[in-house]
């Protein structure tokens, strides 16, 4: 598993927008910058930029521009030395008024791959080279939860989730999350699945009671990804139905648990699923995530 966060990167939570802030050490292929946030009921636009310097006169490696204006539609352009270039659009409106999305940026030699709400959205070609690339800004009306940038490449990618902890660990693992699981808080594990694994578990535990707020158990032999909770030592009803298996042997995945009353969603592999009527998980002595080997 991998818990590092790209050299001189950490997360951004919460920011004030208009956000203005550097992506230090750049981009590169196969790195995806991560944003959780909503959208505002009475919004007109939104903006985020990839910026190729310092300020918001520099450079614009990538203007992405969701327009709600009556005929809604996504703007895609780039700006160089002040002029900006010819605008790709789409109608096709991922967003709405009021909701909470999560989007992914992923920077391919194809271009920036867009996914929102672990759905395939857009495919941008390049028009600057993305090393230049030093800053995102984002503007509008706009709320943003968390922006992360994961760095590129299996193995020995970067992911960041919490910056103290080492880039190799050990399973059975247990650590605190400070401050509890709150919503909208994002926990983001990133591993491999050994050839010949049966079986996984993620579990988010309550710390006082030991009660197990959200069990995730992927059984590749099965084809499924079990979820549970469990409480006073009783199991809850299993939730089993998945169109797919995102877990697979021999396989790398990411796994982004989050939290949104009443209900716990994960994202893994670009895909969101969800494990409903979680209460248990709002409760703040959810304090530990706890995955345990595959068991060979």
């Amino acid at each position: 598993m991998t818990f590092v966060a790209p050299a001189g990167y950490q997360p951004v939570y919460c920011p004030s927008i208009p956000y203005l802030g550097p992506i230090h050490g750049g981009l590169r292929d196969g790195t995806s910058i991560y944003i959780q946030g909503s959208v505002a009921e009475d919004v007109t636009r939104f903006v985020v930029n990839l910026l190729c310097g310092p300020s918001d006169s520099s450079d614009i490696a990538l203007h992405f521009n969701p327009r709600f204006d009556g005929r809604d539609k996504v703007v895609f352009n780039s700006r160089v030395n002040g002029s900006w270039g010819s605008e790709e659009k789409t109608h096709s409106m991922p967003f709405s008024r009021g909701n909470a999305f999560e989007m992914v940026i992923t920077i391919s030699s194809q271009g920036y791959q867009f996914k929102v709400n672990g759905k395939e959205f857009f495919l941008l070609p390049h028009r600057i080279s993305v090393e230049r690339v030093r800053a995102i800004q984002i503007t509008g009306d706009v709320s943003v939860q968390t922006v992360n940038v994961i760095g590129g490449g299996f193995p020995g990618s970067h992911l960041p989730v919490k910056p103290q902890q080492t880039s190799s660990l050990s399973v059975p693992y247990h650590t605190m999350i400070p401050g509890g699981m709150l919503p909208k808080r994002t926990v983001v594990i990133r591993g491999a699945v050994p050839y010949g694994a049966t079986r996984m578990g993620i579990n988010f535990v309550v710390s006082r009671t030991k009660d197990i707020a959200f069990h995730m158990n992927p059984r590749m032999k099965e084809g499924v990804v079990v979820r549970n909770s469990r409480s006073g030592g009783q199991w809850g009803p299993e939730e089993r139905e998945l169109s797919t298996n995102p877990f697979q042997e021999g396989q790398y995945f990411d796994v982004r648990n989050f939290l949104f009353s009443p209900s716990s969603w994960f994202l893994s592999s670009d895909r969101l699923f969800c494990l409903s009527g979680v209460d248990s998980l709002r409760k703040p002595g959810v304090q530990g995530v706890c995955e345990r080997a595959a068991l060979v």
